[in-house]
């Protein structure tokens, strides 16, 4: 606890330097905004005095338990940037945490007419967020694109709601099928998520015990895509360093990944009334022949003397589990993309070892734009680390005044790896930090931009009813 306060109080003053820096007097420049929806939402609203008539439009992302405050920003540094160039920052806290997009959705556009109500009607709306903020965000510009002039969905889940809770549930499948399939762990309808997620972990603890068992956890990884990186300040394992690679996915898996699989799908299961997931119509042996993790999976069965083809014959032999047709819909309205961008330019930002929000998310979002017509209006932009959301405030920078000049100009500026780290960099060795919850203080990083394409998601799902890895066209009437 002290190493965490000694931290904040580190990051604090530093902001305190930047805003006098920038120009920005901590005392009285930063007009804040505070109050509460009718809806219980709360909402935070901040506009320098050289506001520009910009508002950015933040969306938070998953929370759980009882504190919910709203947030306007990512990150003190990145806010201190903002708030010294002129920019006002808003956002709600949403009516509700866990899976609540229903909520967000309205909320966030309160925020607006807020903003419009309290200070002027901006001039301009930038939509961003992070992870389901990020979803949040493609989603505010599918429902209303004549509300803003640019976004920047971040680590976002832009394969949409059927599609990642269908990939998760593939994981989860393939774990009890191979390594605990007379237990009591609840795939779906989950009595009790607490005891679930905890039986999950002490499973994937027996399995790592021995070679055949590490096997099988790296095929359910590959049902995901998860990646064999799991520290933002270390190096990538090389592609063949399988022992090490596998470890990495068992801390994604364990740390990260299980606690959705395991017990946050039972509070969307509340909230839509039933299962929205099915593997009804999913051939594993072709999920696996499209995985990033083949290779390793391969590798590390014959290493264990297991036959692969076994087990996914076994796969293929164990009864399915079939969706509530209401609660996919409900997961559809909440939310997939149809790829209708509006007019408005969308920059995507991803990491390339994202474990919890695979970077195939990306691949998913620009198939749909792609058939939507939308292309254009669209970029993706990915920085090689390690971690869920794991940018520098540098980099983050560096996306939004591309973004910011896309909107400008009318055409997009250069978006090339290396003249994008040139002005991550150039934005000040201050910005070029990462502060991860293990250390006192940040620590400094170079940006990270490279030229990267994603592989296929593996469950693609979006408003065209489309399947990646389906046998038939009709997975979710069960």
């Amino acid at each position: 606890m002290r190493s965490n306060r000694l931290s904040l109080l580190l990051v604090l003053l530093l902001v305190g330097a930047l805003l006098s820096t920038l120009g920005v007097s901590r005392a009285d420049a930063v007009a804040r905004y505070q109050g509460t929806f009718k809806d219980g939402a709360s909402y935070l609203i901040e506009v320098p005095a050289n506001w520009n008539g910009t508002l950015v439009l933040y969306s938070h992302g998953y929370t759980v338990g009882p504190q919910n405050p709203a947030t306007d920003v990512g990150d003190p540094l990145t806010r201190a940037w903002l708030l010294g160039h002129g920019y006002a920052l808003g956002g709600s806290s949403y009516a509700t945490t866990g899976w609540a997009l229903e909520q967000a959705f309205p909320d966030q556009f309160q925020v607006i007419d807020t903003f419009s109500q309290l200070v002027q009607r901006p001039r301009r709306t930038i939509a961003w967020g992070h992870s389901m903020g990020g979803m949040i965000t493609a989603g505010l510009v599918q429902l209303h694109p004549e509300r803003f002039a640019g976004a920047l969905p971040m680590c976002g889940v832009v394969a949409g709601g059927v599609g990642i809770w269908n990939q998760t549930l593939d994981s989860a499948f393939v774990f009890k099928t191979l390594l605990a399939p007379a237990s009591q762990l609840q795939l779906v309808n989950i009595a009790d998520p607490a005891a679930n997620f905890g039986l999950a972990t002490s499973l994937a603890a027996a399995a790592d015990a021995d070679p055949a068992g590490r096997a099988r956890l790296a095929l359910v990884a590959a049902m995901a895509d998860v990646p064999g990186w799991f520290d933002p300040l270390g190096p990538e394992p090389a592609r063949n360093d399988f022992t090490t690679r596998l470890k990495n996915q068992l801390a994604w898996e364990v740390n990260v990944d299980f606690p959705f699989a395991f017990a946050a799908r039972a509070e969307l299961e509340r909230r839509a009334g039933g299962n929205p997931s099915w593997n009804s119509d999913v051939d594993y042996r072709r999920q696996l022949a499209l995985s990033v993790d083949r290779q390793e999976v391969e590798a590390l069965y014959r290493q264990a003397g297991l036959d692969l083809g076994a087990d996914l014959a076994k796969l293929a032999q164990t009864p399915r589990i079939q969706a509530d047709p209401a609660a996919v819909g409900y997961l559809e309205r909440n939310i997939v993309y149809n790829g209708q961008l509006g007019g408005v330019p969308v920059l995507s930002l991803h990491t390339t070892g994202d474990g919890l929000v695979q970077v195939q998310n990306e691949d998913a979002y620009a198939d749909v734009v792609h058939d939507a017509g939308q292309a254009r209006l669209l970029r993706q932009l990915f920085v090689h680390r390690a971690g869920h959301c794991t940018f520098t405030p540098a980099e983050t920078i560096a996306a939004f005044q591309s973004l910011v000049r896309r909107i400008d100009r009318g055409q997009w500026p250069n978006l090339a790896p290396a003249a994008l780290n040139a002005e991550a960099r150039g934005v000040g060795d201050q910005f070029n930090v990462f502060s991860p919850a293990s250390q006192t203080a940040p620590v400094a990083v170079g940006p990270a931009y490279l030229r990267f394409e994603p592989s296929e998601f593996l469950r693609e799902f979006d408003a065209r009813g489309e399947q990646l890895g389906a046998e038939g066209e009709d997975g979710g009437g069960g």
